[in-house]
């Protein structure tokens, strides 16, 4: 976790979605990594296939980007 990166996504709500936090800007809530991809484009970042585990990029606060509900990975 940077800390300073750009994209922040919170931990699993109840109803498995993530909050989506782009620049300071809370942009939506996601309920799978499409989900973050189409936020990452609408906000002009690169594409999520080869940064989504870039730590610079990406703060996965709490569960990283396997996790969407409020379960651990089986």
């Amino acid at each position: 976790m940077s800390g300073d990166a750009p994209v922040i996504v919170h931990p699993p709500l109840p109803d498995g979605g993530r909050r989506v936090v782009i620049r300071g800007k809370t942009v939506g809530t996601a309920y799978n990594l499409l989900d973050v991809i189409e936020y990452l484009r609408r906000a002009g970042l690169p594409e999520a296939d080869t940064t989504i585990d870039d730590p610079e990029l990406i703060d996965w606060v709490g569960a990283g980007p396997d996790q969407w509900g409020q379960d651990p990975p089986s």
